[in-house]
């Protein structure tokens, strides 16, 4: 089982298929061991081929969409992404955190908004983006010492690289409710984000509007963010209010 998830586990956003042996290579396993547990894995449903490359497999699609969380939260959330992207008409998202990654749960691609490679399913450091701030932002400190402890890569050169500094955006963050992603996950993209929480009070998720272009952009759509992350805490927490 721990190979099978090491597998699992190589495959990125950003790949367009992957060979066997650099799957060997990322997993930490030995070919041999890497193709039989592939070719047993495709029969599955849950790796597809494409000639000497391999992609994720519609199974584990079908099989995401029967997580509870994850099914519950999206049905909630989606009217509202829906209207946050028509009043900003820019991508609306939302995502979760996992371990030091966010996890996009949705995405309503807006008009304004030039083709991003971020897809539901898709993860992407927590770190560098305004969707996992948010979400940090208002979570346990043990949560910022496990994406802290994962390494602060840098994405851009404007990525934050150091506690320090992440945990100033942090605070910033838990006063004002917007987090932000100021070029740090892609050059020249700007995103706002807000949290959104529990019948327990706890956070959820993020959503967020992103491709913004500068720094005005995301004071100008914040309000727009918060007010709907508000009213979606609401209505998943009815009776205590979003905090």
């Amino acid at each position: 089982m721990a190979r099978v998830a090491a597998i699992l586990g190589t495959f990125t956003v950003s790949d367009a298929g992957i060979p066997v042996a650099e799957i060997a290579r990322r997993a930490g396993l030995a070919r041999s061991t890497t193709s039989r547990l592939v070719g047993q894995l495709t029969a599955a449903g849950l790796l597809q081929r494409d000639g000497s490359r391999v992609h994720l497999g519609l199974q584990l699609f079908e099989l995401g969409q029967l997580v509870p969380v994850q099914r519950t939260l999206r049905a909630a959330v989606s009217p509202f992404l829906h209207d946050l992207r028509d009043a900003t008409r820019h991508t609306a998202n939302l995502a979760i955190l996992d371990g030091s990654d966010i996890v996009y749960l949705d995405r309503v691609p807006g008009p304004n908004s030039a083709p991003m490679p971020f897809r539901p399913g898709g993860r992407h450091p927590a770190h560098a983006t305004a969707l996992g701030k948010a979400i940090m932002a208002h979570a346990p400190a043990e949560v910022v010492d496990v994406v802290c402890g994962a390494g602060l890569g840098a994405l851009t050169a404007h990525t934050l690289t150091t506690r320090q500094a992440l945990e100033r955006e942090l605070d910033e963050a838990r006063r004002t409710g917007l987090a932000f992603d100021r070029q740090e996950t892609r050059l020249g993209v700007f995103c706002v984000a807000s949290p959104i929480f529990g019948r327990d009070g706890a956070v959820l998720a993020a959503i967020s509007v992103t491709d913004l272009r500068g720094p005005s952009a995301i004071t100008r759509f914040g309000p727009a963010v918060r007010n709907a992350a508000l009213n979606l805490s609401r209505t998943l927490m009815p009776t205590r209010g979003a905090y």
